[in-house]
Protein backbone atom coordinates (compact mmCIF):
# COMPACT_ATOMS: atom_id res chain seq x y z
CA UNK A 1 0.00 0.00 0.00
CA UNK A 2 1.35 3.74 -0.76
CA UNK A 3 0.00 6.73 0.97
CA UNK A 4 0.50 10.26 -0.62
CA UNK A 5 2.00 12.99 1.19
CA UNK A 6 0.84 15.49 -1.13
CA UNK A 7 2.65 18.40 -0.87
CA UNK A 8 3.43 21.27 -3.07
CA UNK A 9 6.97 21.31 -3.94
CA UNK A 10 8.33 17.87 -2.68
CA UNK A 11 5.39 15.45 -2.86
CA UNK A 12 6.75 11.25 -1.80
CA UNK A 13 4.95 8.40 -0.57
CA UNK A 14 4.93 6.24 2.18
CA UNK A 15 5.14 2.44 1.37
CA UNK A 16 3.27 0.27 3.65
CA UNK A 17 3.87 -3.55 3.76
CA UNK A 18 5.71 -6.64 4.34
CA UNK A 19 9.42 -6.76 2.62
CA UNK A 20 8.79 -3.24 1.40
CA UNK A 21 12.10 -2.57 2.48
CA UNK A 22 13.53 -4.44 -0.34
CA UNK A 23 12.08 -1.60 -2.52
CA UNK A 24 14.19 1.29 -1.74
CA UNK A 25 17.52 0.51 -4.16
CA UNK A 26 15.16 -0.02 -7.08
CA UNK A 27 13.71 3.51 -5.99
CA UNK A 28 17.59 5.20 -5.42
CA UNK A 29 18.17 4.07 -9.38
CA UNK A 30 15.10 4.60 -11.04
CA UNK A 31 14.69 8.10 -9.69
CA UNK A 32 17.85 9.27 -7.78
CA UNK A 33 19.50 8.93 -10.96
CA UNK A 34 22.82 10.66 -10.70
CA UNK A 35 23.65 9.15 -7.19
CA UNK A 36 26.64 7.33 -6.38
CA UNK A 37 26.90 6.79 -3.11
CA UNK A 38 24.55 5.52 -0.68
CA UNK A 39 24.89 6.44 3.00
CA UNK A 40 23.05 4.42 5.26
CA UNK A 41 22.62 5.89 8.83
CA UNK A 42 21.64 3.14 11.82
CA UNK A 43 22.78 1.62 14.96
CA UNK A 44 25.04 -1.45 15.73
CA UNK A 45 21.49 -3.29 17.49
CA UNK A 46 19.68 -2.56 13.95
CA UNK A 47 22.53 -3.74 11.77
CA UNK A 48 22.27 -7.18 13.64
CA UNK A 49 18.74 -7.62 13.05
CA UNK A 50 17.88 -10.96 10.57
CA UNK A 51 15.72 -8.35 8.58
CA UNK A 52 19.06 -6.23 7.85
CA UNK A 53 19.46 -7.62 4.31
CA UNK A 54 19.80 -4.54 1.77
CA UNK A 55 21.37 -4.72 -1.17
CA UNK A 56 22.07 -1.25 -2.65
CA UNK A 57 23.25 -1.50 -6.15
CA UNK A 58 25.14 1.74 -5.79
CA UNK A 59 28.62 2.41 -3.33
CA UNK A 60 27.04 1.89 0.04
CA UNK A 61 28.84 2.59 3.51
CA UNK A 62 27.29 2.57 7.23
CA UNK A 63 27.51 5.12 9.31
CA UNK A 64 26.68 3.61 13.12
CA UNK A 65 24.93 5.78 15.88
CA UNK A 66 23.89 5.18 19.27
CA UNK A 67 20.63 3.50 19.54
CA UNK A 68 17.72 5.72 20.97
CA UNK A 69 17.40 9.18 22.09
CA UNK A 70 20.90 9.02 22.40
CA UNK A 71 21.50 9.26 18.78
CA UNK A 72 19.98 12.80 19.21
CA UNK A 73 22.75 15.09 19.73
CA UNK A 74 24.71 17.80 18.56
CA UNK A 75 27.62 15.61 18.72
CA UNK A 76 26.43 12.68 17.42
CA UNK A 77 25.52 15.05 14.49
CA UNK A 78 28.50 16.94 13.68
CA UNK A 79 30.46 13.04 13.28
CA UNK A 80 27.86 12.05 10.99
CA UNK A 81 28.66 14.96 8.96
CA UNK A 82 32.28 14.45 9.06
CA UNK A 83 31.95 10.55 8.08
CA UNK A 84 29.76 12.04 5.11
CA UNK A 85 32.84 14.11 4.27
CA UNK A 86 35.24 11.52 4.66
CA UNK A 87 33.45 9.28 2.12
CA UNK A 88 33.02 11.99 -0.16
CA UNK A 89 29.34 11.97 -0.25
CA UNK A 90 28.21 14.64 -2.52
CA UNK A 91 24.64 16.62 -3.59
CA UNK A 92 23.57 14.31 -5.50
CA UNK A 93 24.19 11.46 -3.35
CA UNK A 94 21.83 9.75 -0.86
CA UNK A 95 21.33 8.97 3.08
CA UNK A 96 18.71 6.32 4.16
CA UNK A 97 18.11 6.76 7.54
CA UNK A 98 17.27 2.83 8.78
CA UNK A 99 16.01 2.81 12.70
CA UNK A 100 13.69 4.02 14.96
CA UNK A 101 12.31 7.74 14.97
CA UNK A 102 15.54 9.18 16.68
CA UNK A 103 17.56 7.66 14.03
CA UNK A 104 15.26 8.80 11.23
CA UNK A 105 15.06 12.48 13.37
CA UNK A 106 19.61 12.55 12.76
CA UNK A 107 19.54 11.02 9.10
CA UNK A 108 16.91 13.73 8.34
CA UNK A 109 18.49 16.99 10.33
CA UNK A 110 22.21 15.49 8.37
CA UNK A 111 20.15 15.48 5.37
CA UNK A 112 19.41 19.16 5.80
CA UNK A 113 22.35 20.69 7.11
CA UNK A 114 24.84 18.61 5.12
CA UNK A 115 26.07 20.84 2.02
CA UNK A 116 23.23 22.49 2.86
CA UNK A 117 21.19 19.63 1.77
CA UNK A 118 20.83 16.13 -0.09
CA UNK A 119 18.42 13.68 -0.60
CA UNK A 120 17.47 11.43 2.33
CA UNK A 121 15.11 8.27 2.27
CA UNK A 122 13.39 6.58 5.63
CA UNK A 123 13.08 2.73 6.74
CA UNK A 124 11.92 3.19 9.90
CA UNK A 125 11.98 0.13 12.07
CA UNK A 126 10.00 0.90 14.98
CA UNK A 127 6.14 2.13 15.83
CA UNK A 128 7.25 5.81 16.52
CA UNK A 129 9.56 6.04 13.36
CA UNK A 130 6.74 4.25 11.12
CA UNK A 131 3.27 5.86 12.59
CA UNK A 132 4.95 9.46 13.01
CA UNK A 133 8.91 10.29 13.46
CA UNK A 134 9.84 9.47 9.79
CA UNK A 135 7.09 11.42 8.00
CA UNK A 136 6.37 14.68 7.42
CA UNK A 137 9.92 16.24 7.49
CA UNK A 138 10.68 17.70 11.06
CA UNK A 139 14.39 16.74 11.50
CA UNK A 140 16.05 17.95 15.15
CA UNK A 141 18.49 17.15 18.03
CA UNK A 142 17.79 17.77 21.42
CA UNK A 143 19.91 19.90 23.89
CA UNK A 144 20.00 20.50 27.19
CA UNK A 145 16.86 23.01 27.22
CA UNK A 146 14.42 20.68 25.77
CA UNK A 147 13.86 18.06 23.19
CA UNK A 148 13.95 19.03 19.34
CA UNK A 149 14.78 22.33 19.54
CA UNK A 150 17.62 22.42 17.05
CA UNK A 151 16.26 21.26 13.59
CA UNK A 152 14.79 21.53 10.37
CA UNK A 153 11.88 21.19 7.78
CA UNK A 154 13.67 18.69 4.74
CA UNK A 155 11.06 16.15 3.63
CA UNK A 156 12.44 12.61 2.38
CA UNK A 157 12.00 11.35 -0.82
CA UNK A 158 10.32 8.60 0.57
CA UNK A 159 9.23 6.64 3.18
CA UNK A 160 9.43 2.50 3.66
CA UNK A 161 7.34 0.93 6.34
CA UNK A 162 8.01 -2.00 6.36
CA UNK A 163 6.08 -4.66 9.04
CA UNK A 164 8.42 -7.18 9.03
CA UNK A 165 11.04 -4.86 11.00
CA UNK A 166 8.49 -4.74 14.03
CA UNK A 167 8.64 -8.34 14.21
CA UNK A 168 12.18 -8.29 16.71
CA UNK A 169 10.87 -5.31 18.69
CA UNK A 170 10.74 -6.06 22.49
CA UNK A 171 7.40 -6.22 24.14
CA UNK A 172 8.21 -3.06 25.33
CA UNK A 173 9.09 -0.88 22.67
CA UNK A 174 6.12 -2.20 20.65
CA UNK A 175 3.80 -1.37 23.25
CA UNK A 176 5.40 2.25 24.44
CA UNK A 177 5.51 2.92 20.21
CA UNK A 178 2.10 2.71 20.59
CA UNK A 179 1.45 5.47 22.79
CA UNK A 180 1.29 7.69 19.12
CA UNK A 181 -0.91 5.41 17.29
CA UNK A 182 -3.00 5.87 20.72
CA UNK A 183 -2.64 9.86 19.84
CA UNK A 184 -3.90 9.53 15.85
CA UNK A 185 -6.79 7.17 17.36
CA UNK A 186 -8.14 10.00 19.66
CA UNK A 187 -7.32 12.62 17.18
CA UNK A 188 -9.68 10.73 14.88
CA UNK A 189 -12.18 10.44 17.30
CA UNK A 190 -12.56 6.92 16.68
CA UNK A 191 -14.18 5.06 19.44
CA UNK A 192 -12.34 2.68 21.61
CA UNK A 193 -14.70 0.13 21.36
CA UNK A 194 -13.41 -0.61 17.40
CA UNK A 195 -10.06 -1.30 18.77
CA UNK A 196 -10.30 -4.88 19.36
CA UNK A 197 -10.76 -5.44 15.73
CA UNK A 198 -7.77 -4.01 14.40
CA UNK A 199 -4.92 -4.95 13.38
CA UNK A 200 -1.28 -3.32 13.65
CA UNK A 201 -1.42 -3.31 10.10
CA UNK A 202 -4.25 -1.04 10.31
CA UNK A 203 -2.90 1.11 13.19
CA UNK A 204 -0.05 1.88 11.24
CA UNK A 205 -1.86 2.79 8.34
CA UNK A 206 -4.58 4.67 9.95
CA UNK A 207 -2.11 6.58 12.01
CA UNK A 208 0.28 7.71 8.70
CA UNK A 209 -2.71 8.29 6.71
CA UNK A 210 -3.90 11.17 9.68
CA UNK A 211 -0.09 12.32 9.81
CA UNK A 212 0.54 12.68 5.48
CA UNK A 213 -3.31 14.10 5.49
CA UNK A 214 -2.38 16.52 7.93
CA UNK A 215 1.38 17.62 7.19
CA UNK A 216 0.38 17.85 3.25
CA UNK A 217 -2.33 20.65 4.80
CA UNK A 218 -0.01 22.59 6.96
CA UNK A 219 3.68 21.33 6.15
CA UNK A 220 5.20 24.36 7.79
CA UNK A 221 2.75 24.88 10.84
CA UNK A 222 1.90 28.17 9.51
CA UNK A 223 -1.90 27.34 10.34
CA UNK A 224 -1.79 25.50 13.50
CA UNK A 225 -3.01 22.19 11.43
CA UNK A 226 0.15 20.37 12.10
CA UNK A 227 0.82 21.33 15.89
CA UNK A 228 -2.22 19.16 16.13
CA UNK A 229 -0.06 16.24 16.05
CA UNK A 230 1.77 17.03 19.51
CA UNK A 231 -0.83 16.17 21.45
CA UNK A 232 -0.18 14.63 24.83
CA UNK A 233 3.46 16.19 24.15
CA UNK A 234 3.70 18.76 25.94
CA UNK A 235 3.77 16.89 29.03
CA UNK A 236 5.32 14.20 27.78
CA UNK A 237 8.32 15.91 25.95
CA UNK A 238 8.51 17.37 29.10
CA UNK A 239 8.79 14.21 31.50
CA UNK A 240 10.80 12.46 28.80
CA UNK A 241 13.42 15.07 28.58
CA UNK A 242 13.71 15.04 32.64
CA UNK A 243 13.58 11.34 32.98
CA UNK A 244 16.64 11.37 30.09
CA UNK A 245 18.79 13.13 32.24
CA UNK A 246 18.60 10.98 35.38
CA UNK A 247 18.22 7.30 33.65
CA UNK A 248 17.95 7.26 29.78
CA UNK A 249 15.96 3.50 30.23
CA UNK A 250 13.62 5.11 33.11
CA UNK A 251 10.45 6.36 29.99
CA UNK A 252 10.17 5.60 26.69
CA UNK A 253 9.18 8.39 24.19
CA UNK A 254 5.35 6.53 23.20
CA UNK A 255 5.10 5.89 27.00
CA UNK A 256 5.63 9.91 27.46
CA UNK A 257 2.88 10.89 24.79
CA UNK A 258 0.84 8.36 26.87
CA UNK A 259 0.83 10.14 30.17
CA UNK A 260 0.54 13.42 28.36
CA UNK A 261 -2.96 12.43 26.56
CA UNK A 262 -4.06 11.61 30.25
CA UNK A 263 -3.00 14.19 31.49
CA UNK A 264 -4.17 16.76 28.69
CA UNK A 265 -7.76 15.39 28.90
CA UNK A 266 -7.51 15.79 32.78
CA UNK A 267 -6.66 19.51 32.10
CA UNK A 268 -8.81 19.61 29.51
CA UNK A 269 -11.97 18.83 31.77
CA UNK A 270 -10.10 20.91 34.71
CA UNK A 271 -10.92 24.03 32.04
CA UNK A 272 -14.72 22.95 31.01
CA UNK A 273 -13.89 22.20 27.84
CA UNK A 274 -15.02 18.57 28.01
CA UNK A 275 -17.26 16.21 29.99
CA UNK A 276 -15.68 13.05 32.10
CA UNK A 277 -16.46 10.56 29.25
CA UNK A 278 -13.28 12.34 27.81
CA UNK A 279 -11.10 11.45 30.36
CA UNK A 280 -12.57 8.20 30.55
CA UNK A 281 -12.60 7.54 26.66
CA UNK A 282 -9.03 8.66 26.94
CA UNK A 283 -7.87 5.83 29.33
CA UNK A 284 -10.22 3.32 27.60
CA UNK A 285 -7.88 3.56 24.78
CA UNK A 286 -4.43 4.07 26.35
CA UNK A 287 -5.68 0.84 28.69
CA UNK A 288 -6.12 -1.07 25.71
CA UNK A 289 -2.33 -0.71 24.06
CA UNK A 290 -1.37 -1.37 27.86
CA UNK A 291 0.02 2.42 28.65
CA UNK A 292 0.43 4.07 31.77
CA UNK A 293 -2.36 6.73 32.61
CA UNK A 294 -0.79 8.66 35.29
CA UNK A 295 2.12 9.61 36.19
CA UNK A 296 4.35 8.01 38.78
CA UNK A 297 7.91 8.25 39.74
CA UNK A 298 9.43 11.30 41.56
CA UNK A 299 8.78 14.47 38.78
CA UNK A 300 9.32 18.49 40.15
CA UNK A 301 5.97 19.88 39.59
CA UNK A 302 7.81 23.41 39.17
CA UNK A 303 10.66 22.08 36.86
CA UNK A 304 7.98 20.54 34.54
CA UNK A 305 6.33 23.71 34.23
CA UNK A 306 9.73 25.33 33.23
CA UNK A 307 10.34 22.77 30.56
CA UNK A 308 6.78 22.92 29.03
CA UNK A 309 6.60 26.84 28.85
CA UNK A 310 9.91 26.27 26.38
CA UNK A 311 7.73 23.66 24.18
CA UNK A 312 7.68 24.80 20.86
CA UNK A 313 4.02 25.21 20.49
CA UNK A 314 4.66 28.31 23.50
CA UNK A 315 4.63 31.50 23.02
CA UNK A 316 6.35 32.34 26.51
CA UNK A 317 3.36 30.80 28.01
CA UNK A 318 1.51 27.18 28.42
CA UNK A 319 0.28 25.98 25.46
CA UNK A 320 -1.46 22.80 25.37
CA UNK A 321 -3.14 20.50 22.71
CA UNK A 322 -6.40 20.33 24.19
CA UNK A 323 -10.16 18.01 23.22
CA UNK A 324 -12.94 20.46 23.02
CA UNK A 325 -16.44 20.37 21.83
CA UNK A 326 -15.53 20.48 18.30
CA UNK A 327 -12.56 18.22 18.55
CA UNK A 328 -8.61 19.41 19.56
CA UNK A 329 -7.03 22.39 19.44
CA UNK A 330 -4.18 24.28 20.45
CA UNK A 331 -4.57 26.29 23.52
CA UNK A 332 -2.36 28.85 24.56
CA UNK A 333 -2.24 31.11 27.65
CA UNK A 334 -2.90 28.77 29.79
CA UNK A 335 -3.07 29.96 33.81
CA UNK A 336 0.07 28.19 35.31
CA UNK A 337 -1.55 27.54 38.48
CA UNK A 338 -4.44 25.56 36.92
CA UNK A 339 -1.76 23.61 35.25
CA UNK A 340 0.05 23.53 38.55
CA UNK A 341 -2.88 21.79 40.10
CA UNK A 342 -4.05 19.51 37.63
CA UNK A 343 -0.69 18.03 37.60
CA UNK A 344 -0.24 17.64 41.32
CA UNK A 345 -3.51 16.09 41.73
CA UNK A 346 -2.12 13.83 38.10
CA UNK A 347 0.71 12.73 39.91
CA UNK A 348 -1.42 11.89 43.55
CA UNK A 349 -3.35 9.41 41.75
Amino acid sequence: MKIPVALRDTPYEVTLGAGVRHEVSSFIVEHLTRARVVAVITSPAIRRQPWFDFNFALEAHIIEVADGEAAKTLTSLGRVCEELARLGVSRHDVIVGVGGGAITDLAGFAAAVYLRGITVLHVPTSVVGQVDAAIGGKTAVDIAAGKNLVGAFHQPAGVWCDEETLSTLSDRERIAGMGEVAKCWLLEGRPSTLLARATMSEFVEVSVALKARIVAADEFEQTGQRALLNYGHTLGHAIELVSLARDPDELRHGEAVAIGLAFAARLARRMGRVREDVVVETDAVLDFFELPTRLTGTFDTSVLLEVMSRDKKAHHDLTFVLAGQHGCEVVSGINSVVVREVLEQFQEA
